[in-house]
């Protein structure tokens, strides 16, 4: 059929028809992938929130647990253990440095100390720009932590602060006066105890391993930070102050072991919340920090008490949880770097050392360390900081990486010799920092008030002399 000289044949315009179709459903169809394809990427999105906000939630559970069970470990789990190891007429007086340091340290902590151990500064100490707490809020600190909320981070950070100063009052047990020991405390924890954190765990500081200090010193826990410190302030206090009125003549037994034993135990328990919690989170590194912890005080328990039981014939209660303790001290800096068969070496080696220093050099040299915090924190302290140079391995936890990202050797079994001496540096920064910082504060607070209680308040007993109080009455029979 033929068309007419102007008109569009049929064909094609079903041709033109059929391809507008073609192009309309192509367009919904580009469209609804589209939409499938944005819709797709939205969920995935809300996936890794959720999953994101699940882990910062069970790391900042863990992180508060920790902290309580850091806080613990002062009261009541050191309070009872150094409570029981003085005589009957000092225990309130031993149990209250204990409480009250918690108090006044979480006050200071907060207007300032916090900001000086982990604000932002030099090589030996932090800044100003977190006093008062300013910018420690909800939002982490990725330097330090980040997956908890800096909040977090800082109350945790203050629990170690808090039982580091009552760690040395064992060495003055039973005759410093209250009132001094609160002055000497204060001073110690900012000219000391901030330093040294800030050196070994703060920005920029002089010894700090993960955020690249110039001297690279391992101490996962406080192993310098907290038991070197104060157990080397301990020697220098029982050596300024002098001998207990009587000591060494007189007998001065432990009044109750049942307390100590209690608070034993208590600080094995919190134990975990010190080193498993110094992971900053719940994963795979505070699992191992956990088991290092556990088998070195199980370990160190059983050295004591055999070393004890070889030398006197028997093993006493006092030596085993005292091992327990000497195990906890030493692992305190290894327990991220090292494995538990080297968790359970450190143990055994730290039990039997500090039986040594506490059984046999103590006697030797006749200094009255009342609670031998110089015997278990000092010396367990640098034996623990200078094996974990040895035993650190990246196979628990890789800290040291070159410029590609690659893994370094920690430990010298592993290959890394140089780091026995950076662990050499830290120790000796640690134990100078204490010397000269304890001397110059006990003079200056000895000129001031003065340090010890009288003679007759000393017979008297802290209890009644410095707080009106006993720790029993004992009511006669009718």
């Amino acid at each position: 059929m033929e068309t007419s000289g102007g008109a569009i044949p049929g064909k094609v315009i079903v041709g033109l028809v059929a391809a507008l179709v073609l192009l309309v459903f192509a367009g919904a169809a580009g469209a609804q992938s589209g939409a499938g394809a944005a819709d797709t990427n939205a969920r995935l999105a809300r996936i890794e929130q959720q999953t994101a906000d699940a882990k910062s939630s069970a790391d900042n559970a863990w992180m508060l647990t920790s902290s309580a069970l850091v806080l613990m470990m002062t009261g009541p789990g050191l309070a009872l253990f150094y409570g029981g190891l003085v005589r009957k007429k000092n225990v309130l007086g031993t149990m209250m440095q204990s409480f009250a340091l918690m108090a006044v340290i979480t006050v200071l902590w907060g207007l300032v100390s916090y900001s000086l151990a982990f604000g932002a500064g030099n090589s030996f100490i932090g800044g100003w720009q977190n006093l008062f707490l300013r910018g420690v809020g909800a939002a982490p600190d990725a330097d330090y932590a980040g997956t908890i909320p800096a909040q977090t981070f800082m109350v945790y950070q203050l629990m170690f602060a808090i039982i580091t100063p009552g760690l040395i009052a064992g060495a003055f047990a039973e005759r410093m006066k209250f009132s001094a020991m609160l002055a000497f405390m204060v001073l110690w924890s900012f000219f000391v105890y901030d330093p040294m954190a800030h050196m070994v765990w703060g920005k920029g500081g002089l010894l700090n391993a993960a955020l690249g200090g110039r001297f690279p010193t391992l101490d996962f826990a406080g192993g310098t930070v907290v038991h070197v410190t104060s157990g080397v302030s301990a020697l220098v206090c029982a050596l300024y102050l002098g001998k207990r009125v009587g000591y060494p003549k007189e007998p001065m037994p432990p009044h109750s072991v049942v307390l100590s034993f209690i608070g034993a135990c208590l600080l094995w328990v919190g134990w975990f919340g010190f080193n498993a919690g110094s992971a900053l989170g719940a994963g795979s590194l505070a699992t191992s920090a956990f088991v290092a912890t556990h088998f070195a005080a199980a370990a160190a328990a059983v050295g004591w008490a055999g070393a004890e039981w070889i030398r006197n014939g028997k093993p006493s209660v006092l030596g085993g949880i005292s091992g327990a303790v000497a195990g906890l001290v030493a692992i305190t800096p290894a327990a991220g770097f090292v494995q538990p068969m080297p968790a359970l070496a450190i143990g055994l080696i730290a039990g039997v050392f500090c039986y040594w220093m506490v059984a046999m050099v103590k006697a030797k040299f006749g200094y009255d360390d009342s609670l031998d915090a110089f015997g278990v924190h000092g010396a367990g302290g640098t034996l623990g900081a200078l094996l974990t140079g040895i035993f650190a391995t990246s196979a628990v936890n890789p800290i040291f990486k070159d410029a590609r990202g690659n893994t370094l050797a920690s430990g010298l079994i592993e290959g890394n010799g140089h780091q026995l001496v950076n662990q050499v540096v830290g120790v000796g920064i640690a134990w100078g920092l204490a010397i000269v910082g304890t001397l110059v504060i006990l003079k200056v607070v000895d000129v001031t008030i003065g340090l010890r209680v009288s003679e007759e308040e000393e017979v008297q007993g802290l209890d009644l002399s410095q707080h009106g109080e006993e720790g029993y009455y004992w009511e006669a029979s009718a």
